[in-house]
Parts: C-alpha cells; structure tokens; sequence
C-alpha cells in the first residue's frame, strides 16, 4: 500500500495517521498546547527547517487542525490557533509523551512536569473506562470491528484486467 493512500483505509488509526504521523507533526503539535502560535516560535521551539513547517503548518489548517489568523493588536503577524478537531489530539501526545517518560527518560527523570489547574497537584493523566472509571490496558480491552472489511482494496490480475480490455 502506497503512504498517500492510507487516509483511504477503514481504520482509523490508518487515517489518524494519515493527518499526524509525518515526524514533525507532534511537535509542532507539542509547541502549540505549550503556548506557541506563531511560525518563528515553532521553529525555534523545534529546530525544524523553514520550508518543511511552512508545508506542515499548511497541511495541518487545510486537515482542520489548525486555524490560521492574525493576533490581535498592531503586529498583525499570522499566528495558529489549535481548532476543536486539534484540541482533541491532546490525549495523543500525553500518551506518546508518557510512553517516553517511562522508557526512553535519562537518570534525571522525566523532562516536564504536568500540573492540573484546577487543583494545582502534578499529574500523570490515565486511561480509563468511560463506564466505570477503572484503568485500561492493552489487555483489559476488546476491539470489534464494526463490519469485516478488506486491509486494502483487492487489486486486478493481469488476466481480469485483458478480459476487461476485450
């Protein structure tokens, strides 16, 4: 299957993927819920190259991820806004940046904190049925498909494609 064609896919981590998983995505995306919105910020704050964030940032406000506008005041400059569908993907990285807490972190620990707001304690956010409220893991949860579907879309042999020609 050709990369460009993965949005296509009944899978929805397939075409979640197709949105965020080009490598600087989650950066850029870490940038933004760490306060960042404006093109020279993500660039400093990811060491990204000029030509590579301009085509992401493109990318992310044509998929709904980003709103792009101007700030307010007299600059006038363009700054990007998380949007609802951007704001959802939060769970995304904390999940992705508690992985590397817990396996990829330095004898120093982790490198950031969370705190909750409301309540001011640190934080290590979980996953957790929506029914009951217990903690989930891999292997406490069942995924059922909705329908059996094809991984990908069955492809024409040579002799199906000379008959279709005739």
């Amino acid at each position: 299957m050709r990369w460009d064609s993965v949005k296509d896919v009944n899978c929805s981590v397939a075409r979640t993927l197709s949105v965020v998983g080009e490598r600087w995505t989650m950066l850029i995306l870490r940038e933004a819920f760490l306060g960042r919105h404006r093109f020279d910020e993500f660039q400093q704050g990811t060491g990204i190259a000029r030509n590579i964030l301009s085509s992401r940032l493109r990318d992310l406000v044509r998929d709904g991820i980003f709103d792009r506008a101007r700030s307010e005041g007299d600059s006038g400059r363009v700054e990007y806004r998380l949007t609802r569908r951007g704001l959802e993907l939060y769970p995304v990285l904390i999940a992705m940046m508690r992985w590397g807490d817990t396996w990829l972190s330095d004898e120093a620990g982790p490198p950031m904190t969370l705190i909750h707001r409301a309540c001011g304690a640190k934080t290590a956010p979980d996953l957790v049925c929506s029914h009951c409220g217990d903690h989930l893991t891999a292997r406490e949860v069942v995924a059922i498909p909705r329908r059996p579907a094809p991984a990908h879309p069955r492809r024409t042999d040579r002799s199906d494609r000379k008959r279709a020609a005739r």
